[in-house]
């Protein structure tokens, strides 16, 4: 008889003295770069902002602007009556996450009557009369895209479905129009314009007035749109009335392969 074949060995996973190839080398990951804190006394971002939005936005909060911004406005409510009132200023952040920003409708300031700013653009609060720029929008809405107006103001449905409703100046005094103008809050605002032109996703910018149209220099047009036009108050709405943005955004959104807006509002406003 031939003699037996010697078995051929094999390592084993469990064979210790077996020597092991070298671990692959990893590529180094990135760091979060941490922010400094914050001064003594000066609060940042609103914790229940979206993560995107303190993402981008938190570093404001660290430069010197931000914290005499904030001094001005805690001074202010000491004395004046100030508009929007403090839980609402951020609402336009706080109804629109970065990343689901479809159209960004840009104010000037908010509006100074009583009852009225609660921190989205051209809205109101249910109960307060229609002011005249946004009848002039409603009646753009039904010539454009047939859609009658209702009988509120209050634009949180549309902040829902994507469209980030900011002003460039967060906070007024009380029957003061842009009395809080140059004191910060057109940079912090500048840096969420900027933030929203950083987005991969296309976005259509609607600038009402020479106002917002000098904020285009921040927008990349080589992959987002800008919609302009004179602005719906009633000194422009003869300029304003025939421009047709709301099927134009629409119209771009769904050449990018985006939903449309429903701009449709519900007949019965509830907060």
């Amino acid at each position: 008889m031939g003699k037996k074949k010697k078995p051929v060995e094999t390592s084993s996973l469990f064979d210790e003295d077996q020597p092991k190839p070298p671990a692959p080398e990893l590529a180094p990951q990135p760091v979060a770069e941490e922010l400094p804190p914050l001064p003594p006394g000066v609060p940042g971002l609103p914790a229940d902002l979206d993560p995107s939005w303190h993402k981008a936005l938190d570093p404001e909060t660290r430069k010197p602007y931000w914290a005499d911004l904030v001094r001005f406005i805690v001074e202010e409510r000491k004395t004046q009556t100030v508009f929007p009132p403090a839980p609402d200023v951020f609402n336009a952040f706080r109804f629109t996450p970065l990343d689901k920003v479809k159209v960004l409708i840009l104010g000037q300031d908010p509006y100074h009557g009583p009852g009225q700013a609660h921190g989205l653009c051209f809205s109101v609060r249910p109960g307060i009369a229609t002011p005249p720029s946004l009848r002039n929008i409603y009646k753009e809405l039904e010539s454009d895209l047939g859609i009658p107006p209702v009988k509120h103001g209050y634009l949180a449905e549309w902040a829902r479905r994507g469209v980030l409703m900011l002003n460039a100046c967060m906070t007024v005094r009380k029957g003061q129009a842009n009395s809080h103008k140059d004191k910060g809050w057109e940079k912090f605002t500048d840096a969420a314009i900027s933030a929203v032109s950083a987005q991969p996703r296309r976005v259509v910018f609607v600038l009402w007035g020479s106002y917002a149209q000098k904020k285009i220099p921040l927008i990349d047009q080589k992959k987002h749109v800008v919609v302009k036009s004179a602005h719906p108050s009633p000194f422009s709405e003869h300029l304003f009335f025939g421009t047709k943005p709301f099927s134009k955004v629409n119209e771009v959104l769904e050449a990018a392969g985006e939903e449309p807006i429903d701009w449709r509002l519900p007949e019965k406003a509830e907060e």
